[in-house]
Protein backbone atom coordinates (compact mmCIF):
# COMPACT_ATOMS: atom_id res chain seq x y z
CA UNK A 1 0.00 0.00 0.00
CA UNK A 2 1.31 3.42 -0.92
CA UNK A 3 -0.36 6.76 -0.37
CA UNK A 4 0.64 10.06 -1.91
CA UNK A 5 -0.70 13.58 -1.66
CA UNK A 6 0.18 15.88 -4.53
CA UNK A 7 -0.89 18.36 -7.18
CA UNK A 8 -0.36 17.56 -10.85
CA UNK A 9 -1.12 19.16 -14.20
CA UNK A 10 -3.84 17.74 -16.44
CA UNK A 11 -3.96 18.40 -20.19
CA UNK A 12 -2.05 21.63 -19.63
CA UNK A 13 -5.19 23.67 -18.97
CA UNK A 14 -6.02 23.14 -15.33
CA UNK A 15 -5.09 26.63 -14.27
CA UNK A 16 -7.86 27.99 -16.49
CA UNK A 17 -10.58 26.30 -14.44
CA UNK A 18 -10.72 27.47 -10.85
CA UNK A 19 -14.33 27.46 -9.75
CA UNK A 20 -16.08 24.58 -8.03
CA UNK A 21 -18.71 22.64 -9.92
CA UNK A 22 -21.41 23.77 -7.52
CA UNK A 23 -23.52 20.75 -8.39
CA UNK A 24 -25.28 18.13 -6.24
CA UNK A 25 -23.23 15.05 -5.44
CA UNK A 26 -23.16 11.72 -7.25
CA UNK A 27 -21.64 9.88 -4.28
CA UNK A 28 -22.22 6.23 -5.17
CA UNK A 29 -23.36 3.70 -7.77
CA UNK A 30 -26.24 5.18 -9.80
CA UNK A 31 -26.24 8.50 -8.01
CA UNK A 32 -27.48 10.08 -4.76
CA UNK A 33 -30.38 7.67 -4.25
CA UNK A 34 -28.96 4.70 -6.18
CA UNK A 35 -31.69 5.10 -8.80
CA UNK A 36 -29.90 6.62 -11.79
CA UNK A 37 -31.28 10.11 -11.16
CA UNK A 38 -29.01 13.16 -11.26
CA UNK A 39 -30.05 16.24 -9.30
CA UNK A 40 -29.54 19.85 -10.35
CA UNK A 41 -28.47 19.31 -13.96
CA UNK A 42 -29.26 22.19 -16.33
CA UNK A 43 -29.67 20.98 -19.88
CA UNK A 44 -29.20 23.49 -22.72
CA UNK A 45 -32.28 24.52 -24.67
CA UNK A 46 -30.45 23.50 -27.82
CA UNK A 47 -27.68 20.94 -27.57
CA UNK A 48 -24.41 21.80 -29.35
CA UNK A 49 -22.89 19.45 -31.91
CA UNK A 50 -19.78 19.23 -29.74
CA UNK A 51 -19.07 19.74 -26.06
CA UNK A 52 -16.11 21.71 -24.70
CA UNK A 53 -13.65 19.65 -22.70
CA UNK A 54 -12.35 21.49 -19.62
CA UNK A 55 -9.85 18.87 -18.54
CA UNK A 56 -8.77 15.27 -19.08
CA UNK A 57 -6.68 13.12 -16.71
CA UNK A 58 -5.23 9.67 -17.34
CA UNK A 59 -6.16 7.59 -14.29
CA UNK A 60 -5.84 3.94 -15.32
CA UNK A 61 -7.99 1.11 -16.60
CA UNK A 62 -11.46 0.42 -15.27
CA UNK A 63 -15.18 0.71 -15.91
CA UNK A 64 -16.21 1.80 -12.41
CA UNK A 65 -18.20 5.03 -12.38
CA UNK A 66 -16.40 7.63 -10.22
CA UNK A 67 -18.07 9.14 -7.15
CA UNK A 68 -18.58 12.92 -6.90
CA UNK A 69 -18.86 14.37 -3.40
CA UNK A 70 -18.16 17.81 -2.02
CA UNK A 71 -16.43 19.00 -5.17
CA UNK A 72 -14.07 16.02 -5.18
CA UNK A 73 -14.03 13.14 -7.63
CA UNK A 74 -13.07 9.66 -6.39
CA UNK A 75 -11.82 7.41 -9.19
CA UNK A 76 -11.08 3.69 -8.70
CA UNK A 77 -8.87 2.07 -11.37
CA UNK A 78 -6.04 -0.34 -12.10
CA UNK A 79 -2.46 0.68 -12.97
CA UNK A 80 0.79 -1.31 -13.11
CA UNK A 81 -0.39 -4.26 -11.05
CA UNK A 82 -2.17 -2.12 -8.44
CA UNK A 83 -5.73 -1.12 -7.68
CA UNK A 84 -5.66 2.64 -7.21
CA UNK A 85 -8.02 5.06 -5.49
CA UNK A 86 -7.56 8.69 -6.57
CA UNK A 87 -9.13 11.86 -5.30
CA UNK A 88 -9.28 14.68 -7.85
CA UNK A 89 -10.45 18.26 -7.58
CA UNK A 90 -13.59 17.99 -9.70
CA UNK A 91 -13.29 21.53 -11.04
CA UNK A 92 -9.68 21.30 -12.20
CA UNK A 93 -8.78 17.62 -12.42
CA UNK A 94 -5.83 18.16 -10.09
CA UNK A 95 -4.91 15.11 -8.03
CA UNK A 96 -5.31 15.67 -4.29
CA UNK A 97 -4.28 12.22 -3.13
CA UNK A 98 -3.98 8.61 -4.20
CA UNK A 99 -3.60 5.27 -2.49
CA UNK A 100 -2.77 1.96 -4.13
CA UNK A 101 -2.32 -1.66 -3.18
CA UNK A 102 -0.97 -4.61 -5.11
CA UNK A 103 -3.66 -6.90 -6.49
CA UNK A 104 -3.79 -9.41 -9.32
CA UNK A 105 -6.28 -8.58 -12.03
CA UNK A 106 -8.91 -10.72 -13.73
CA UNK A 107 -7.89 -13.73 -15.79
CA UNK A 108 -9.49 -15.59 -18.69
CA UNK A 109 -12.09 -13.84 -20.86
CA UNK A 110 -12.59 -11.26 -18.10
CA UNK A 111 -9.03 -10.02 -18.48
CA UNK A 112 -10.16 -7.81 -21.36
CA UNK A 113 -11.50 -5.61 -18.57
CA UNK A 114 -8.52 -5.55 -16.22
CA UNK A 115 -9.73 -2.71 -14.00
CA UNK A 116 -12.38 -2.41 -11.28
CA UNK A 117 -16.06 -2.61 -12.09
CA UNK A 118 -17.37 -1.57 -8.66
CA UNK A 119 -18.14 2.11 -8.09
CA UNK A 120 -16.83 3.80 -4.93
CA UNK A 121 -19.26 5.08 -2.29
CA UNK A 122 -18.68 8.25 -0.26
CA UNK A 123 -20.43 9.22 3.00
CA UNK A 124 -19.63 10.41 6.52
CA UNK A 125 -16.12 11.49 5.55
CA UNK A 126 -15.21 8.03 4.24
CA UNK A 127 -14.83 6.48 0.80
CA UNK A 128 -15.12 2.72 0.23
CA UNK A 129 -14.40 0.59 -2.82
CA UNK A 130 -14.48 -3.10 -3.74
CA UNK A 131 -11.74 -4.55 -5.95
CA UNK A 132 -12.11 -7.18 -8.67
CA UNK A 133 -10.90 -9.94 -6.33
CA UNK A 134 -13.15 -8.94 -3.44
CA UNK A 135 -10.83 -6.69 -1.43
CA UNK A 136 -12.93 -4.06 0.37
CA UNK A 137 -11.14 -0.87 1.46
CA UNK A 138 -12.13 2.24 3.39
CA UNK A 139 -10.21 5.52 3.28
CA UNK A 140 -10.52 8.90 4.93
CA UNK A 141 -12.10 10.92 2.13
CA UNK A 142 -10.20 14.13 2.84
CA UNK A 143 -6.68 12.71 3.11
CA UNK A 144 -6.62 9.22 1.61
CA UNK A 145 -5.54 7.64 4.89
CA UNK A 146 -6.42 3.94 4.85
CA UNK A 147 -8.79 3.21 7.73
CA UNK A 148 -9.41 -0.49 7.19
CA UNK A 149 -9.26 -3.23 4.57
CA UNK A 150 -11.06 -6.57 4.41
CA UNK A 151 -10.58 -9.74 2.38
CA UNK A 152 -13.53 -11.74 3.69
CA UNK A 153 -13.18 -14.56 1.15
CA UNK A 154 -9.45 -14.85 0.31
CA UNK A 155 -8.89 -16.34 -3.12
CA UNK A 156 -12.62 -16.42 -3.93
CA UNK A 157 -14.61 -14.30 -6.35
CA UNK A 158 -17.50 -14.78 -8.78
CA UNK A 159 -16.82 -16.54 -12.06
CA UNK A 160 -16.32 -13.25 -13.88
CA UNK A 161 -14.90 -11.39 -10.87
CA UNK A 162 -16.46 -8.82 -8.56
CA UNK A 163 -18.76 -6.15 -10.00
CA UNK A 164 -21.15 -5.33 -7.15
CA UNK A 165 -20.80 -1.82 -5.69
CA UNK A 166 -20.86 -1.28 -1.90
CA UNK A 167 -23.66 0.67 -0.20
CA UNK A 168 -23.25 3.05 2.75
CA UNK A 169 -26.29 3.47 5.01
CA UNK A 170 -26.73 4.32 8.71
CA UNK A 171 -23.00 4.22 9.40
CA UNK A 172 -22.68 0.79 7.78
CA UNK A 173 -20.83 -0.32 4.68
CA UNK A 174 -22.88 -3.10 3.09
CA UNK A 175 -21.01 -5.23 0.56
CA UNK A 176 -21.75 -8.39 -1.38
CA UNK A 177 -18.74 -10.70 -1.25
CA UNK A 178 -17.63 -14.22 -2.01
CA UNK A 179 -17.04 -16.57 -4.91
CA UNK A 180 -18.48 -19.44 -6.91
CA UNK A 181 -18.64 -21.82 -3.95
CA UNK A 182 -20.52 -19.41 -1.71
CA UNK A 183 -21.04 -15.78 -0.86
CA UNK A 184 -22.30 -13.34 1.73
CA UNK A 185 -23.78 -9.92 2.27
CA UNK A 186 -21.81 -8.28 5.09
CA UNK A 187 -22.48 -5.04 6.97
CA UNK A 188 -19.35 -3.43 8.41
CA UNK A 189 -19.17 -0.51 10.80
CA UNK A 190 -17.99 2.27 8.50
CA UNK A 191 -15.62 3.79 11.07
CA UNK A 192 -13.98 0.69 12.50
CA UNK A 193 -14.48 -1.99 9.85
CA UNK A 194 -15.97 -4.34 12.44
CA UNK A 195 -18.57 -6.72 11.01
CA UNK A 196 -22.03 -6.00 12.45
CA UNK A 197 -23.86 -8.80 10.66
CA UNK A 198 -23.34 -11.34 7.91
CA UNK A 199 -25.81 -13.27 5.78
CA UNK A 200 -24.40 -16.24 3.88
CA UNK A 201 -25.75 -17.74 0.66
CA UNK A 202 -24.68 -18.78 -2.81
CA UNK A 203 -22.30 -16.95 -5.13
CA UNK A 204 -22.97 -13.23 -5.49
CA UNK A 205 -24.29 -11.88 -8.76
CA UNK A 206 -22.95 -8.81 -10.56
CA UNK A 207 -25.79 -6.51 -9.50
CA UNK A 208 -25.45 -4.11 -6.56
CA UNK A 209 -27.50 -4.11 -3.32
CA UNK A 210 -30.12 -1.39 -2.77
CA UNK A 211 -32.15 -0.07 0.15
CA UNK A 212 -35.92 -0.59 0.34
CA UNK A 213 -38.49 0.21 3.04
CA UNK A 214 -41.62 -1.92 3.43
CA UNK A 215 -44.14 -1.03 6.15
CA UNK A 216 -41.47 0.79 8.13
CA UNK A 217 -38.90 -2.00 7.93
CA UNK A 218 -35.69 -1.11 6.12
CA UNK A 219 -34.36 -3.84 3.89
CA UNK A 220 -31.28 -4.62 1.83
CA UNK A 221 -32.32 -6.05 -1.53
CA UNK A 222 -29.57 -8.09 -3.17
CA UNK A 223 -29.23 -10.55 -6.03
CA UNK A 224 -27.23 -13.74 -5.84
CA UNK A 225 -26.45 -16.04 -8.73
CA UNK A 226 -29.84 -17.71 -8.33
CA UNK A 227 -32.06 -15.59 -6.06
CA UNK A 228 -33.30 -12.15 -5.12
CA UNK A 229 -33.21 -11.72 -1.34
CA UNK A 230 -34.42 -9.16 1.20
CA UNK A 231 -32.40 -8.80 4.41
CA UNK A 232 -33.36 -6.80 7.47
CA UNK A 233 -30.96 -3.85 7.64
CA UNK A 234 -30.97 -4.02 11.44
CA UNK A 235 -29.61 -7.56 11.79
CA UNK A 236 -29.08 -9.06 8.33
CA UNK A 237 -31.74 -11.73 8.76
CA UNK A 238 -33.38 -13.10 5.62
CA UNK A 239 -37.02 -11.97 5.50
CA UNK A 240 -37.93 -12.76 1.88
CA UNK A 241 -36.47 -14.50 -1.14
CA UNK A 242 -37.44 -15.32 -4.71
CA UNK A 243 -35.78 -17.73 -7.15
CA UNK A 244 -34.24 -15.77 -10.00
CA UNK A 245 -32.10 -17.80 -12.37
CA UNK A 246 -31.19 -16.16 -15.65
CA UNK A 247 -31.39 -18.11 -18.86
CA UNK A 248 -28.60 -19.46 -21.08
CA UNK A 249 -25.27 -17.62 -20.77
CA UNK A 250 -26.76 -14.64 -19.00
CA UNK A 251 -26.02 -13.02 -15.65
CA UNK A 252 -27.84 -11.28 -12.82
CA UNK A 253 -26.14 -7.96 -13.49
CA UNK A 254 -28.97 -5.38 -13.44
CA UNK A 255 -29.44 -3.69 -10.06
CA UNK A 256 -32.97 -4.03 -8.60
CA UNK A 257 -35.15 -0.92 -8.93
CA UNK A 258 -37.20 0.26 -5.95
CA UNK A 259 -40.35 2.39 -6.03
CA UNK A 260 -41.95 2.43 -2.60
CA UNK A 261 -43.09 -1.15 -1.93
CA UNK A 262 -42.74 -2.09 -5.60
CA UNK A 263 -39.65 -3.93 -6.76
CA UNK A 264 -38.57 -4.21 -10.40
CA UNK A 265 -36.08 -6.90 -11.40
CA UNK A 266 -34.61 -7.55 -14.82
CA UNK A 267 -32.18 -10.16 -16.03
CA UNK A 268 -30.72 -11.76 -19.10
CA UNK A 269 -33.36 -13.89 -20.78
CA UNK A 270 -35.95 -13.08 -18.10
CA UNK A 271 -37.49 -9.83 -19.30
CA UNK A 272 -38.61 -7.27 -16.71
CA UNK A 273 -40.78 -8.15 -13.73
CA UNK A 274 -42.65 -6.04 -11.16
CA UNK A 275 -43.59 -7.24 -7.67
CA UNK A 276 -45.16 -5.67 -4.63
CA UNK A 277 -43.75 -6.60 -1.22
CA UNK A 278 -46.07 -6.59 1.79
CA UNK A 279 -45.53 -7.22 5.46
CA UNK A 280 -47.32 -10.17 7.06
CA UNK A 281 -47.34 -11.72 10.50
CA UNK A 282 -44.69 -14.18 9.32
CA UNK A 283 -42.47 -11.68 7.54
CA UNK A 284 -42.83 -10.52 3.95
CA UNK A 285 -44.81 -11.76 1.00
CA UNK A 286 -44.69 -10.74 -2.64
CA UNK A 287 -47.35 -10.35 -5.30
CA UNK A 288 -46.54 -10.38 -9.00
CA UNK A 289 -47.84 -7.26 -10.75
CA UNK A 290 -46.66 -7.94 -14.28
CA UNK A 291 -43.94 -9.61 -16.32
CA UNK A 292 -42.86 -8.29 -19.72
CA UNK A 293 -40.73 -10.59 -21.87
CA UNK A 294 -40.44 -8.35 -24.93
CA UNK A 295 -36.98 -7.09 -23.98
CA UNK A 296 -34.31 -8.34 -21.58
CA UNK A 297 -31.44 -6.33 -20.17
CA UNK A 298 -28.04 -7.79 -19.48
CA UNK A 299 -25.57 -5.18 -18.23
CA UNK A 300 -27.86 -2.14 -18.12
CA UNK A 301 -30.07 -1.14 -15.19
CA UNK A 302 -33.20 0.72 -16.38
CA UNK A 303 -34.23 4.10 -14.99
CA UNK A 304 -37.71 4.73 -13.56
CA UNK A 305 -39.09 8.19 -14.37
CA UNK A 306 -42.68 9.42 -14.03
CA UNK A 307 -44.12 5.91 -14.05
CA UNK A 308 -42.05 4.78 -17.03
CA UNK A 309 -39.00 2.49 -17.25
CA UNK A 310 -36.30 3.38 -19.78
CA UNK A 311 -33.74 0.68 -20.47
CA UNK A 312 -31.15 -0.71 -22.86
CA UNK A 313 -31.75 -4.30 -23.90
CA UNK A 314 -29.36 -7.17 -24.58
CA UNK A 315 -30.58 -6.80 -28.16
CA UNK A 316 -29.03 -3.31 -28.25
CA UNK A 317 -32.27 -1.35 -28.26
CA UNK A 318 -33.43 1.50 -26.09
CA UNK A 319 -36.89 0.72 -24.78
CA UNK A 320 -39.71 2.49 -22.96
CA UNK A 321 -41.95 0.41 -20.70
CA UNK A 322 -45.02 1.49 -18.74
CA UNK A 323 -44.16 0.71 -15.11
CA UNK A 324 -47.81 0.42 -14.08
CA UNK A 325 -48.90 -2.34 -16.45
CA UNK A 326 -45.67 -3.54 -18.07
CA UNK A 327 -46.74 -2.68 -21.61
CA UNK A 328 -44.02 -1.72 -24.08
CA UNK A 329 -44.41 1.82 -25.43
CA UNK A 330 -41.54 1.95 -27.92
CA UNK A 331 -38.13 0.56 -28.85
CA UNK A 332 -35.33 1.94 -31.00
CA UNK A 333 -31.86 0.62 -31.92
CA UNK A 334 -28.79 2.21 -30.38
CA UNK A 335 -25.36 1.94 -31.98
CA UNK A 336 -22.49 -0.17 -30.69
CA UNK A 337 -24.06 -1.25 -27.42
CA UNK A 338 -22.38 -4.61 -28.05
CA UNK A 339 -18.90 -3.26 -28.68
CA UNK A 340 -17.31 -3.84 -25.34
CA UNK A 341 -14.98 -6.38 -23.85
CA UNK A 342 -16.36 -9.77 -22.90
CA UNK A 343 -17.78 -8.75 -19.53
CA UNK A 344 -18.73 -9.98 -17.04
CA UNK A 345 -18.43 -13.05 -19.24
CA UNK A 346 -18.89 -14.26 -22.74
CA UNK A 347 -16.37 -14.37 -25.53
CA UNK A 348 -15.63 -11.51 -27.81
CA UNK A 349 -17.98 -8.76 -28.79
CA UNK A 350 -21.09 -10.85 -29.13
CA UNK A 351 -23.95 -10.27 -31.46
CA UNK A 352 -27.24 -8.51 -30.89
CA UNK A 353 -30.06 -10.50 -29.38
CA UNK A 354 -33.76 -10.25 -30.05
CA UNK A 355 -36.52 -9.95 -27.50
CA UNK A 356 -35.41 -12.17 -24.63
CA UNK A 357 -31.90 -12.02 -26.10
CA UNK A 358 -28.87 -13.20 -24.20
CA UNK A 359 -26.19 -12.11 -26.67
CA UNK A 360 -23.12 -10.03 -25.97
CA UNK A 361 -24.95 -6.72 -26.23
CA UNK A 362 -26.63 -4.47 -23.73
CA UNK A 363 -23.54 -2.61 -22.53
CA UNK A 364 -24.36 0.94 -21.55
CA UNK A 365 -26.00 3.21 -19.02
CA UNK A 366 -29.01 5.50 -18.83
CA UNK A 367 -29.18 8.53 -16.53
CA UNK A 368 -32.24 10.60 -15.64
CA UNK A 369 -30.91 14.16 -15.93
CA UNK A 370 -34.21 15.90 -15.20
CA UNK A 371 -35.59 17.33 -18.43
CA UNK A 372 -33.63 14.84 -20.54
CA UNK A 373 -32.37 11.27 -20.46
CA UNK A 374 -28.74 10.46 -21.23
CA UNK A 375 -27.65 7.13 -22.70
CA UNK A 376 -24.00 6.17 -23.10
CA UNK A 377 -22.70 2.96 -24.67
CA UNK A 378 -19.14 1.77 -25.43
CA UNK A 379 -19.38 3.76 -28.68
CA UNK A 380 -18.40 6.82 -26.58
CA UNK A 381 -21.39 8.59 -28.11
CA UNK A 382 -23.73 10.35 -25.70
CA UNK A 383 -27.34 9.99 -26.81
CA UNK A 384 -29.68 12.64 -25.43
CA UNK A 385 -33.39 11.90 -25.71
CA UNK A 386 -36.67 13.20 -24.35
CA UNK A 387 -38.45 11.40 -21.47
CA UNK A 388 -41.60 10.76 -23.48
CA UNK A 389 -43.75 7.65 -23.52
CA UNK A 390 -45.54 8.38 -26.79
CA UNK A 391 -42.51 7.96 -29.05
CA UNK A 392 -38.73 8.09 -29.06
CA UNK A 393 -37.46 11.64 -29.68
CA UNK A 394 -33.73 12.14 -29.97
CA UNK A 395 -32.26 15.52 -29.08
CA UNK A 396 -28.54 15.02 -29.68
CA UNK A 397 -25.70 12.58 -30.33
CA UNK A 398 -22.31 13.81 -29.16
CA UNK A 399 -18.88 12.16 -28.96
CA UNK A 400 -17.61 12.42 -25.38
CA UNK A 401 -14.53 10.18 -25.17
CA UNK A 402 -11.55 8.89 -27.12
CA UNK A 403 -11.90 5.27 -26.00
CA UNK A 404 -14.79 2.94 -25.03
CA UNK A 405 -17.15 4.15 -22.29
CA UNK A 406 -18.79 1.67 -19.91
CA UNK A 407 -19.23 3.88 -16.83
CA UNK A 408 -22.22 6.14 -16.21
CA UNK A 409 -21.87 9.76 -17.30
CA UNK A 410 -22.20 12.08 -14.30
CA UNK A 411 -24.29 15.24 -14.95
CA UNK A 412 -23.08 18.07 -12.71
CA UNK A 413 -24.72 21.48 -13.02
CA UNK A 414 -23.99 22.51 -16.61
CA UNK A 415 -21.16 20.01 -16.93
CA UNK A 416 -20.65 16.31 -17.54
CA UNK A 417 -18.04 13.95 -16.12
CA UNK A 418 -17.13 10.97 -18.32
CA UNK A 419 -14.86 8.02 -17.47
CA UNK A 420 -13.57 6.16 -20.53
CA UNK A 421 -11.21 3.17 -20.68
CA UNK A 422 -8.26 4.86 -18.95
CA UNK A 423 -9.11 8.54 -18.50
CA UNK A 424 -11.68 10.84 -16.93
CA UNK A 425 -12.83 14.12 -18.49
CA UNK A 426 -14.95 17.12 -17.56
CA UNK A 427 -17.12 18.58 -20.33
CA UNK A 428 -19.35 21.65 -20.37
CA UNK A 429 -22.71 21.35 -22.11
CA UNK A 430 -23.30 25.09 -22.49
Amino acid sequence: MKRTSKWVSAAGILGMVTVALGAPDWPQWRGPNRDGKALGFTAPKTWPKELTRKWKVTVGDGVATPALAGGKLYVFTRQEGNEVMRCLDAATGQELWQDKYESAGPTGPSSRFSGPRSSPAVADGKVVALGVRGILSCWEAATGKLLWRKDEFPGAWPRFFTASSPLIVDGLCVAQLGGESGGAVVAYDLSSGKAKWKWTGESPAYASPVLMTVAGTRLIIAETERRVVALNLADGKLVWEMPYVVQGRGYNAATPIVDGATLFVAGSGRGTRALRLEKTADGLTSTDLWHNTDQSVQFNTPVLKDGVLYGLSAGNELFCLNALDGKMAWTTPIAKAAEGAAEPGGRGRGGPGRGMGMGGGGFGSIVDAGTVLLALTPSSELVVFAPEQKAYRELARIKVADSPTHAHPIPAGTQLIVKDQDSVSLWTVQ
